[in-house]
């Protein structure tokens, strides 16, 4: 009997269509490769069926974002998204996406689904910045619901889905309050929100559930018993916040066991007692005893531990042994958070580690933590036999597919992180796959970039992100190069208001400065202000860069395009350390790096502005650039491909290798010694 296969691709409803038409192509495979004919994509109002390899090709209205939601008899489900902007990339007509592997269901075989931390608290209701408020009083419900909205669909496919619940439930603050200097609780409506997106478990093994102490674990506790989800890693003594939470899956009795990693340094303290509550406190010890207790019954044990250091991209020696303790013990799969951002996978003895899973719904904003995933795991009974890795990227506090260099950022850093553990991570459509027994695949290219006029610094190719960049190659052996990170989201501008959700970490909330589609350097977006006669307008990160490297070369690059002269000021502005955050952002020194006259005669312009970040005294950094229109005529600005490059290598010759210090290979600029000319031509190499 065939397998019938029905593949819907869903337009998302916020975006817009244009009357230009495009053709999208790809192929749908089994894990083997092989292909699956007879699929039914729809996208939109238009059809078309997969022929006997496995094709597809349809004709459809250009759209920003073309999500393909994917079924089949005897398969699991797939979603996938990807937005116009990156697939036409490789062609400005065709738009091609990557094989596409479904996985196929077997007698015992069960998807779990996991992503990071998650809390519907402070700068959801109260946001910084004069920006748009998520959750508003009397609306709780709606709201929460609408900050998962684009997530729905994909931990609805999971046979069970499970998030870290990294916060109290209560309708108003607890009377109580730990003395600490950060707590979290989120409205009840959280709960609901969580199980309508298709959650069914929350872990409460962290260093958030005792935040308001008995009054605050009693509130949540109750709230949990009367809501779909279920829970484990918290209670009001030792014994219960040990305890499992047992399902039966497809055959396979599972238990979540959910654990934090320290105590707290303060009293009374996060962990719960014999006759206090609070968190599961993750000792070795522990660790061992409630393991073992359910591996030995037979069970297939999932544990979640809390620990780490915060914004690290890797896992502490405590948190590594903790969880190979957890696997040795019997453990099925270790799953880690805490750090905010994502850490790389490991497999040990044939079980899946992942080592942080980064933020899932948070309001964080340090630009290292919108990047995250949600992680597929496919468990034949206790055996692991598959991971797909979906990236996320959490626009303005909420979750959403990452697309362009979001993805590349997300899938990248994981690949890099994971490799160095010995996991090479595969591609399935634009997500990343992890299997115990496949071979790493063979990636071998080259890639031919133009070389702009006058210009040093140029975005690398976001195509490769699976392959490592193994050398640079020009006709010049006296040019040399260097490799860097950009720092910011959202640079381009083609992502910045999808899913109805704008970028935060810019300060347009607060000026002048607008999205528009009326110029760009590249794609079709930018940033536009009106500028009156002798008047400034600034373009400025809102927040500052928690995660960079003291006394280390950067670069500032941008594309402006003005209509009257104009004289452009570029600064660096520090919080020190120990300084208050608006007391930094109001009061705190702007360091003038670099002033340049603007030609409102000249298009666009290449600005690169170099400087080193301060040494020490400085926790976090952020940059301005200020336009002082000096004409009697109000003037239109266009600021584009804006990028912060924090340089991760020395520069080194052409035909050579940057030093791989595991930074470089995350790398997405390439800076060359010089500024290039027409005659300089450029290979990108790459490979494993």
């Amino acid at each position: 009997m065939k397998s019938m296969m029905l593949i819907f691709a869903l337009l998302i409803a916020t975006i817009e269509v244009s009357a230009a038409t495009s053709i999208l192509s790809g192929k749908i495979v089994d894990e083997q490769g092989q292909p699956l004919a007879n699929a039914s994509i729809t996208i939109g109002t238009a059809h078309v069926n997969t022929d006997i390899d496995g094709r597809y090709a349809i004709e459809l209205a250009q759209a920003d974002v073309y999500a393909l939601r994917i079924s089949s008899d005897g398969f699991y489900g797939s979603i996938q998204t990807h937005s116009h902007f990156e697939l036409s990339q490789a062609s400005s007509l065709d738009l091609v996406i990557n094989d596409i592997e479904l996985v196929r269901k077997k007698k015992g075989r069960t998807l779990l689904a996991f992503g990071g931390d998650v809390m519907m608290g402070r700068r959801y209701s109260k946001p910084y910045f004069g920006n748009e408020v998520l959750i508003n009083k009397g609306h709780e419900q709606e709201d929460t619901k609408a900050l998962v909205k684009y997530v729905k669909p994909y931990m609805s496919l999971a046979d069970l889905a499970a998030v870290n619940l990294e916060t109290q439930i209560a309708t108003t603050a607890p009377s109580e309050r730990a003395p600490k200097s950060v707590t979290f609780f989120s409205p009840p409506e959280t709960l609901g929100a969580l199980a309508w997106a298709g959650i069914d478990y929350v872990t409460l093994g962290n260093n958030h559930t005792y935040d308001y102490l008995d009054s605050g674990l009693k509130s949540s506790l109750e709230y949990l018993k009367h809501s779909k989800l279920g829970y484990s890693g918290a209670g009001i003594n030792q014994r219960e916040a040990l305890a499992p939470y047992q399902v039966a899956l497809n055959g396979n009795d599972f238990s979540m066991l959910g654990y934090v990693g320290w105590e707290g340094n303060f009293s009374p303290n996060q962990t719960a007692g014999p006759d206090k509550g609070g968190a599961a406190h993750g000792t070795v010890d522990n660790i061992k005893q409630s393991v073992t207790k359910e591996a030995n019954q037979g069970r297939v044990t999932v544990v979640q531990y809390h620990g780490s250091q915060e914004y690290e991209p890797e896992p502490t020696l405590v948190t590594e042994q903790r969880l190979k303790t957890a696997i040795d013990s019997g453990a099925a799969l270790a799953i880690a958070h805490h750090p905010h951002v994502s850490q790389g996978f490991e497999i040990y003895n044939g079980k899946l580690i992942a080592y942080s899973m980064g933020n899932f719904i948070f309001d964080q904003y340090f630009y290292a933590t919108p990047h995250s995933f949600i992680l597929y795991v496919w468990m034949d009974g206790e055996d692991f036999h598959r991971a797909e890795i979906v990236p996320i990227y959490l626009k303005g506090y909420q979750p959403t597919p990452s697309t362009g260099v979001n993805r590349y950022t997300v899938l990248r850093r994981l690949t890099e992180l994971s490799r160095k553990r010995g996991v090479n991570i595969t591609v399935s459509g634009g997500h990343g796959v992890i299997s115990p027994t496949r071979a790493q695949q063979a990636n071998a290219s080259s890639i031919k970039i133009s070389s702009p006029v006058a210009q040093q610094v140029l975005p690398l190719p976001l195509k490769k992100w699976q392959q490592r960049l193994t050398g640079v190659q020009t006709n010049d052996s006296s040019l040399r190069y260097r490799l860097g990170v950009n720092l910011l989201n959202g640079s381009d501008f083609e992502s910045f208001d999808l899913f109805g959700s704008a970028e935060r970490g810019w300060n347009i909330d607060q000026n002048g400065f607008s999205l528009s589609q009326e110029r760009a350097a590249s794609g079709k977006k930018s940033l536009k202000a009106s500028v009156s006669p002798q008047a400034a307008e600034t373009l400025a990160m809102s927040n500052f860069r928690r995660v960079y490297r003291g006394g280390n070369p950067m670069t500032i690059t941008f594309k402006v395009n003005v209509s009257q002269d104009t004289k452009l000021k570029v600064y660096w502005h520090g919080r020190k350390k120990k300084e208050k955050f608006f007391g930094a952002l109001n009061n705190g020194k702007e360091t003038l790096i670099k002033t340049i006259a603007l030609n409102g005669q000249a298009g666009w312009q290449s600005i690169e502005v170099p400087f080193n970040s301060p040494r020490i005294g400085y926790k976090s950094i952020r940059v301005l650039a200020k336009f002082d229109n000096e004409s009697a005529q109000a003037s239109e600005v266009f600021v584009d491909d804006f990028a912060l490059v924090e340089w991760q290598s020395a520069f080194t010759n052409s035909g050579q290798r940057a030093v791989n210090n595991g930074l470089t290979q995350q790398a997405s600029f390439i800076e060359f010694s010089r500024k290039l000319t027409p005659q300089d031509e450029i290979n990108l190499h790459y490979g494993d």
